[in-house]
């Protein structure tokens, strides 16, 4: 085989006048394979046809400029990679196990810099095929807007339409519910993105001039410039090591979640209260109240200290300040754009005798106040404004103010010792939220009565709209602990005060001795006890809340909860070391017998006259549906999370309480994940009134909010699926449906479990035919795979659990069980029930139509190869036995959704949803890109598994081309004594490379 690197020629190369030889080539005849596509008028995406066109068309462009810069960095390898995918390509509409064994070895002849280099190409090919699935699904939510085509999920105006058409609300009342509706999404640092910020930021450049050459009029230049910038991008990518050479640190994951509210959210929220406003004012109905904000935002980023010990005190604190110092710069950056437009000189009475307040001060100081400004480098107006310019005083003020806060903040950044909240009232920065936003409402109130109400309710507008959704925090921090750290705290008090082991008592022990304590005035924590570190890491956490403001932190989540008493022992904690303002304590119910337990222990609090009074009145549970799905199968968990919502809110009202249920959502179906309308219509009725929090994981805060149209239209599906859940919820299950629920239930538990839990093989199956040991290489996530080290199953964190599984193609979490229980229904019950299920009880429809989903990513070929490769002989009954189920599942599946293949596009006017053909059409472009890189991902694993058991004898490689040796100096450890050889980086960095590539093939990782 002919050598990747052609150094010789590659420095000749780049010393030639005319760098770029293929440049204008690939440009000019990209132009003309995609001319069509970018001149489509704008009904010409309609329906799935048109965007198929498009989707296909956006592809074939980005892959010919990558050939393009492959072709101009590595000749040679560009001509491998091109047969590669022809052959990928030949076996994905073949399914012809030759075509197959041509491509295995073919790929298998690859010397190991020339693996690593073509998983790259393949990994990067992925990705820009996904950035022209983004930029097709931005095309269609503009031709869904425009009335060009119908929408599959309801947006906020249909909805508002449909309740005041068909429903027969009055425009009074759905406005009403809007008032009170708010939904809380929580950004939370689980690893699931495999890809770094250097590459999302090039990959979203790429999009954002994607998306131009369909939406803008350009002139023929306007056109080239666009795809020259596109290419650029490419080629920064392609420059670019993809793989994280150092884990991330908790403040690295919540500068990530920031530089997301910072481009996008921030300003997309006001642009969808606006729209709000306009869809209200065509029902007759005033804009929402000012106080009033639909979202508000959450962070778990620093504050997830769940088996994670890389977050601390420290961290906790640092995480807080850094989103305060954001929020203070966000708000900075508009006060200034504002004292530019706020130039008036009409104002009311109120506004006016403020500024002179104001101004009467700053006359004393005028010329300091004039050099501290310009020594700010503020934009303009350094010079104290006049009172013929009220509205530019008080915004001076304001800024002076923002300003001071964030040297504040810088300075408790550096000093881990000053204490934050006396810090910034001893400067008079900003620590209460209506101190800013009071004499923005002022300058509001003062513009209506002045008749400047277009001014009024310009970017001031916004700004107020801003300030009730961000606060002066950005996001509020939850902080969230396992249970049994709390229960090790105890216990070291009372053993220190001699009162015997809280370890060692039983649960109504515990409760009445922490009711007591809580009921006494007298302090329980003795100073100067002695304890281990990880008792002191809970202390200071807890007296590190005491010092930060309120309004950073959200509620204290408790992982793991099982008793009343895991409650009742953080409110206690609280007190005594010194929370005033006491975070909510939210138990978190995760597996099977959590979730069923999880009534009768509300039901214990809630029960308790002095917990009631200490709640005042609110709730909150969370329901955990990673470790559920892991512990008991999807079905049978998504089953226990339906009763589980039901029986919670039943012992809530009983009580008068209001509950609000928490949602930790993963990506994956395996973890929860799914369309979001779905996920909300399909929740049991009365358990969303008015208010939801979910978690918004890892890779899904890129697909949810990565830019604005997609922000706006995230935030347009929560409104209006919650806003329809509470108004039109789904009817009560009929008593056929839930004893058959029980029923396919109880059987895919105990089929999964039989399997998971009690075959002895599958274990070992499990750890050799899979990566899941490699997983850790990553670096996607600050916090380690497992709770504890060792152990099976059971130990292991859901999101490896399902990675593992997803890069096989197996995606066994989400279908084990399912295909035996529907089989057992089919023999007992005929196909009636199912159907009638099916057709008319959204619970289930959204569970079977996200299991057909997954079905279809599913390659049992795939997972032969794999299994074949990497799990001893002894081990391949339990993969056939798996495969034979898969085979079951999907036919009882079928079965259900009435379709002969699975993702058959529905029939127009079909009452039942799908999944449609237009993801058939994705996976079938994905395709190609996707088979070389499980392909390289064995035949690395394989090579990295002999090493480890027989030493580097058969794995000769030392290079001395200089590219080559520059290739794989990027591991840092390359060059330290005891490195890994050559081979085994080349493998390493080769198998890391293609697990994010097929994680950006199936679109999830955990």
């Amino acid at each position: 085989p002919e050598s990747t690197a052609s150094p010789g020629h590659h420095h000749h190369r780049a010393h030639r006048r005319d760098p770029y030889p293929f440049q204008r080539i690939d440009l000019r005849s990209a132009m003309a394979t995609l001319q069509a596509a970018i001149n489509m008028k704008p009904g010409a995406v309609s329906g799935s046809a048109g965007g198929a066109t498009l989707l296909r068309d956006d592809d074939s462009l980005l892959r010919q400029m990558f050939f393009g810069i492959l072709r101009h960095h590595h000749p040679n390898l560009a001509r491998k990679v091109d047969v590669i995918y022809a052959l990928a390509q030949a076996w994905s509409n073949s399914s012809e196990d030759a075509d197959f064994d041509m491509l295995q070895k073919y790929l298998a002849d690859l010397k190991p810099e020339e693996k690593i280099l073509v998983a790259s190409s393949f990994s990067h090919m992925l990705n820009l095929h996904n950035l022209t699935e983004e930029v097709n699904q931005s095309e269609m939510e503009r031709a869904f807007r425009l009335v060009e085509m119908e929408s599959p999920t309801r947006t906020t105006n249909k909805s508002l339409m449909r309740l005041t058409t068909e429903k027969g609300y009055s425009a009074e009342e759905v406005y009403k519910q809007l008032c009170n509706q708010q939904v809380d999404l929580v950004l939370t640092a689980h690893p699931t993105q495999a890809l770094r910020t250097s590459l999302l930021r090039k990959y979203a450049a790429v999009r954002q001039e994607l998306s131009k050459l369909h939406t803008k009029r350009m002139s023929e230049y306007e056109k080239l410039e666009c795809l020259e910038a596109i290419r650029a991008n490419v080629q920064a990518a392609w420059r670019t090591d993809e793989i994280r050479r150092q884990q991330p640190t908790p403040q690295d994951e919540m500068r990530g979640g920031l530089a997301y509210m910072n481009s996008v959210i921030f300003d997309m929220v006001p642009v969808f209260h606006r729209r709000m406003d306009t869809a209200l004012q065509q029902l007759g109905q005033p804009r929402l109240p000012l106080t009033h904000s639909l979202f508000t935002f959450g962070s778990w980023m620093g504050g997830d200290r769940d088996g994670n010990p890389n977050v601390t005190w420290e961290t906790t604190r640092d995480v807080c300040l850094v989103a305060r110092l954001e929020a203070a710069n966000a708000y900075f950056r508009v006060i200034e754009a504002l004292m530019f437009e706020l130039s008036m000189w009409r104002c009311n009475a109120r506004v006016k005798e403020y500024a002179h307040k104001l101004m009467s001060t700053d006359d004393h100081h005028f010329g300091r106040i004039a050099d501290e400004r310009k020594r700010r480098n503020y934009a303009d107006f350094w010079v104290p404004s006049m009172t013929t310019e009220p509205f530019r005083v008080v915004l001076a003020n304001i800024r002076d103010r923002l300003f001071i806060t964030r040297e504040v903040i810088h300075q408790c950044l550096i000093q881990p010792n000053m204490d934050m909240k006396a810090a910034l009232r001893e400067r008079s920065a900003y620590l209460d939220i209506e101190e800013l936003y009071e004499p923005l409402k002022m300058m509001y109130d003062s513009l209506m009565e002045t008749g400047d109400d277009s001014v009024a309710n310009g970017r001031l507008l916004d700004l107020l709209r801003q300030l009730r959704t961000f606060g002066l925090a950005m996001m509020r921090l939850d902080v969230r602990q396992e249970s049994t750290r709390h229960t090790e705290v105890m216990d070291t008090i009372t053993q220190y005060l001699g009162m015997g082991s809280y370890a060692e008592w039983d649960e109504a022990t515990r409760v009445e001795f922490l009711l007591q304590e809580l009921q006494s005035k007298r302090p329980l924590m003795p100073s100067g006890m002695q304890a281990s570190a990880d008792v002191q890491e809970v202390i200071h956490t807890m007296r590190v809340l005491a010092e930060i403001p309120k309004d950073s932190l959200g509620a204290y989540v408790i992982s793991m909860a099982r008793t009343a008493s895991d409650v009742l022992a953080v409110v206690l904690l609280q007190r005594e070391c010194g929370v005033k303002d006491f975070l909510r304590v939210v138990p978190l119910f995760e597996t099977l017998d959590d979730l069923t337990n999880a009534p009768q222990q509300m039901r214990t609090l809630l029960g308790n006259e002095w917990y009631r009074t200490h709640i005042n009145g609110l709730q909150e549970c969370m329901i955990g549906y990673s470790d559920s799905g892991k512990d008991a199968g999807r079905l049978a968990a998504a089953w226990a999370l339906f009763e589980a919502q039901e029986k919670l809110v039943a012992v809530a009202q009983e009580y008068k309480i209001k509950l609000v249920l928490f949602h930790g959502r993963g990506g994956t179906v395996g973890r929860g994940g799914g369309p979001t309308h779905m996920a909300i219509r399909s929740q049991p009725a009365g358990t969303i009134d008015g208010t939801l929090r979910v978690t918004v994981q890892g890779e899904i805060i890129e697909q949810q909010f990565g830019e604005p149209e997609v922000c706006f239209r995230t935030l347009d599906v929560y409104t209006s699926a919650v806003l329809e859940a509470c108004m039109d919820p789904p009817r009560a299950p009929k008593p056929e449906w839930r004893e058959m629920m029980s029923k396919l239930s109880a059987i895919s538990c105990s089929e999964y479990r039989g399997i998971v839990f009690q075959n002895p093989d599958f274990v070992p199956y499990f750890h050799t035919a899979t990566p899941v040991s490699e997983l850790g290489g990553l670096n996607i996530g600050s916090r380690p795979a497992k709770r504890k080290p060792g152990g099976g199953v059971g130990t292991l964190r859901a999101i490896p659990w399902i990675f593992a599984w997803t890069q096989t193609r197996l995606h066994l979490p989400v279908w084990l069980g399912i295909g035996e229980a529907l089989e057992k229904a089919f023999e007992e019950s005929g196909e009636d029930v199912l159907s009638d299920m099916y057709d008319n009880w959204p619970f289930f429809q959204g569970t079977i139509e996200l299991i057909e989903m997954v079905l279809a990513k599913a390659d049992p070929r795939i997972v032969s190869l794999y299994e074949k490769m990497l799990a001893p002989p002894a081990l391949w009954p339990i993969g056939e036995e798996l495969r034979a189920r898969l085979t079951k599942v999907k036919s009882n599946i079928l079965r259900v959704i009435h379709k002969q293949k699975l993702l058959e596009e529905v029939k127009p006017g079909d009452s039942r949803g799908g999944s449609g053909g237009h993801l058939d059409v994705k996976l079938s472009l994905r395709a190609p890109y996707v088979a070389p890189l499980n392909v390289l991902q064995c035949l690395c694993l394989t090579a990295l598994r002999d090493v480890q058991e027989n030493g580097e004898a058969n794995a000769q490689f030392s290079p001395s081309d200089p590219e080559i040796l520059d290739l794989l100096s990027r591991v840092p450890a390359s060059r330290a004594i005891g490195a890994p050889s050559p081979f085994v980086q080349a493998m390493s960095d080769a198998l890391l490379i293609t697990i994010k590539g097929v994680a950006a093939g199936m679109q999830n990782t955990g």
